[in-house]
């Protein structure tokens, strides 16, 4: 899970709880106040009609019309019964004149001086109601009683309409609450995004990269941090490569020396023993010079300049001029196929020495009798050529290791080497923004391959074309 996803969820969940606490409180207050209010809206609405029909009781026409518009209002209904409890007026309509409502408790209440107020289940409407009923008074007595009806239904609707906007307004504030902390946790997460990108540019072989100083106090300290490390790893790093170049090429004029010498003991002696001696010495030193080259290969830093337009074909045919004699002489086939316009711009002694470095490997690990085949080809973006041997193939196991300095796979046990071949191969490849892979092949055996990118068409030249016919 990223930073941004982990600080959403975090911000989400208190501003979810201070919405809750917030809200429940404020949604269980909101239905006892409106509750409250619709009692008491209708608690002094009946008195006012009470005291409105208190002089009309005997004059049913205007009871109905006073009625008629406080129903109306209350949106319930209205009934108006005399001392007895007998039916005078109802806001519902005619046909229930003197039907006797004494038996109702609250009506019983009202006659008796006491104002009633509660909720009962209507059978006969299947709903709950909201009955008020207050007494009418004329001249100090009970002259009679007033009973308002509401639905509760219509009541508990306009607590839920008013919970609802309750919740959209806690659903808004969610939203955008969400909404600065997803920029909150961006102006957090982007300052370590870039500095992981750095990170992996450093990694890469980049030590020019730097990390931004960018977002809080702290994170601009950790890339304070970060680029003076890189920094002191690109001058320590310089300094070892200067080291080994500079050592290699020194080494490089005794060992010639050396090896002159070996040459010229070798000639000055008869016994057998001896020169057998000095020519296993002799091929010490070749190996030793070998490794000097390799080691200055590794190295030299890119100079920064263009390389040369380089036909891959013609590159595999050199090689295999040069390598034909100690392939025929170790028993195996060399051979080379592949398109021949596929080229790259590169140096011609990287691209030689690359193929030099899988060419050997191949023999190495070949069984006798075997073949070698150098490949090339390419598209409109990529041109690569290859290296395929019939040996014991890539174990899994190793992997990317293969290409680790100095490292040697399980296979190479009885064969010689340094250990660098496939290190060089990678690093100069690097060197012409291309790259380097082995993978076992269908059927057997390992194919060694360098991708670099393609080179444009040749640039005409500019005298051959004005000297042909029709030209200039």
């Amino acid at each position: 899970m990223s930073l941004r996803t982990r600080l959403l969820a975090a911000f989400a969940y208190v501003l979810v709880l201070v919405i809750v606490a917030l809200e429940v409180p404020l949604a269980l207050n909101l239905s006892r106040r409106v509750d409250a209010e619709v009692k008491s809206e209708a608690q002094s609405q009946a008195a006012l009609i009470a005291s409105t029909v208190s002089g009309r009781l005997g004059n049913g026409r205007e009871l109905e019309r006073v009625l008629a518009g406080t129903a109306r209002d209350l949106g319930g209904r209205v009934i108006v019964v005399n001392a007895r409890g007998r039916l005078l007026a109802d806001s519902a309509g005619e046909g229930l004149e003197s039907s006797s409502y004494a038996s109702r408790p609250e009506i019983a209440d009202a006659l008796r001086g006491r104002a009633a107020q509660g909720t009962r289940h209507s059978d006969t409407l299947g709903e709950d109601l909201l009955f008020t009923a207050v007494p009418v008074l004329r001249n100090g007595q009970t002259a009679g009683a007033v009973r308002v009806t509401q639905s509760v239904d219509d009541v508990q609707s306009e607590v839920r309409t008013d919970v609802l906007a309750l919740i959209a307004v806690g659903v808004v504030a969610l939203l955008l609450g969400l909404g600065v902390a997803w920029l909150l946790a961006g102006s957090l997460a982007e300052p370590l995004r870039g500095l992981a990108r750095t990170a992996r540019r450093v990694a890469g072989g980049d030590l020019e990269a730097r990390a931004k100083p960018e977002g809080s106090s702290e994170q601009r300290e950790v890339a304070a941090a970060f680029n003076e490390m890189t920094g002191r790893l690109g001058r320590s790093l310089r300094a070892q490569r200067e080291f080994v170049a500079n050592a290699s090429h020194q080494l490089r004029t005794p060992l010639t020396g050396l090896r002159l010498r070996l040459e010229a003991a070798g000639l000055r002696t008869d016994d057998p023993e001896v020169r057998r001696q000095l020519e296993a010495a002799e091929r010490e030193t070749e190996r030793l010079a070998h490794l000097l080259g390799q080691l200055l290969s590794l190295a030299r830093e890119p100079d920064g300049g263009t390389g040369e337009r380089l036909l891959l074909a013609e590159e595999a045919e050199s090689a295999l001029g040069r390598w034909e004699g100690p392939a025929r002489s170790s028993g195996h086939e060399l051979e080379a196929s592949g398109h021949d316009g596929a080229a790259a711009e590169a140096s011609r002694a990287d691209v030689a020495a690359m193929l030099d470095n899988l060419i050997e490997n191949a023999l190495n690990y070949s069984p006798a009798g075997t073949s070698v085949t150098i490949e090339t080809g390419g598209d409109a973006a990529w041109v690569w050529f290859a290296v395929c041997d019939r040996g014991p193939g890539v174990s899994p196991e190793e992997g990317e290791r293969l290409f680790e300095r100095f490292y040697r796979g399980s296979g190479s046990t009885g064969t010689e080497g340094t250990g660098l071949g496939l290190a060089v191969v990678e690093a100069l490849a690097k060197r012409w923004s291309g790259e380097a892979t082995l993978r076992n092949r269908d059927g057997g055996g390992a194919r060694a391959e360098v991708r670099l990118p393609a080179a444009g068409l040749p640039t005409p030249d500019r005298q051959l074309d004005e000297a042909l016919p029709g030209g200039g």
